[in-house]
């Protein structure tokens, strides 16, 4: 077993804008960080208006940032070979490509790209340049510890402190840069928990209402830890079958007559005629119990219960 180092954060920092300097000849002015995410409990219970219960990772992505006078983007990354450059219009859907259309579709989201009822960001030209020692593709959320350091060096660099408001408004900016500038249509807890989370302890999210807050998990008084292990099994959530299952999902709902599945009742689930939607929604319906009762399950530490709740999921799964 090889263990991935998350990194110390000083060291990490004082690389990244040592390699900024050296490829942009100007030292950065901002740096953004964002960590990974484990989910604990609550698979594919987002997008349907559920609960989840995530965990942020010490590994963590950073994002070192310029401002430039000459609408130029110019996107690289010490993990990544090929970098990106265009023009702060560029960055709307249709114009990065690869990796750097997360970093990219992030400041059209904050600028331009911004909804209606929030008030653009007037994003200038920029420099950026990634560091991470979140594993890619391990399914451990290495695109939104991207998009959410990006955001977060971007927002400070325009003089705005990273507050509650401003954090909803990241996530929802990193969101919709994931689902319409990369065509990954993320659910929103990987931003969620990147943007939200409090070190030590999980993150209850629910997608109903939008609330959230901070579980202590009581694993030291118990006397163990939290043991991620990457398989090696590639993760990609734009290879079509996360798209497919959301769509299975929303089309159960609408033939049950219900906003989301959040709103469905077991047996209700369990009425639905074709079999794939109807184990689509059962693992849902069933899941959001599941993060319900894990909750619970670590209030009072009551590790078997955790135990079978784990097991319960990963068959649903």
């Amino acid at each position: 077993m090889t263990w991935t180092a998350p990194g110390d954060p000083a060291d990490v920092v004082t690389r990244l804008t040592g390699a900024f300097e050296t490829a942009y000849d100007a030292p950065a002015e901002v740096v953004g960080r964002a960590p990974g995410r484990v989910n604990l409990m609550g698979e594919h219970t987002d997008y349907n208006s559920g609960l989840v219960l995530p965990v942020a990772l010490p590994h963590a992505t950073w994002a070192a940032v310029r401002r430039r006078d000459d609408g130029v983007v110019r996107i690289r990354s010490r993990q990544q070979e090929q970098g990106w450059e265009g023009t702060v219009e560029d960055c709307a859907p249709g114009g990065a490509t690869g990796w750097a259309a997360y970093a990219a579709g992030v400041l059209w989201a904050l600028g331009a790209g911004a909804p209606p009822d929030a008030e653009p960001l007037q994003v200038p030209g920029l420099d950026v340049l990634i560091d991470s020692t979140v594993p890619v593709g391990a399914g451990l959320s290495s695109s939104a510890a991207l998009e959410c350091a990006v955001g977060a060096a971007v927002v400070a660099l325009l003089g705005h402190d990273l507050d509650d408001a401003w954090r909803a408004r990241l996530v929802a900016a990193t969101v919709r840069a994931e689902t319409e500038v990369v065509g990954a249509p993320t659910g929103g807890m990987d931003q969620g928990v990147a943007v939200g989370a409090e070190a030590g302890r999980a993150l209850l999210l629910d997608f109903a209402d939008g609330s959230s807050r901070p579980v202590d998990l009581g694993l030291g008084d118990a006397g163990l830890t939290l043991l991620v292990t990457d398989t090696r099994v590639s993760h990609e959530l734009v290879d079509g079958g996360y798209g497919q299952r959301r769509a299975d999902c929303e089309e159960a709902a609408r033939l049950l007559g219900a906003r989301s599945l959040r709103d469905v009742e077991p047996q209700q689930a369990e009425s639905l005629d074709d079999e794939r939607l109807r184990r689509r929604a059962r693992h849902v319906v069933g899941e959001i119990e599941r993060v319900r009762h894990s909750v619970e399950a670590f209030t009072a530490g009551d590790l078997p219960a955790l135990g079978r709740l784990f097991l319960a999921s990963h068959v649903s799964m």
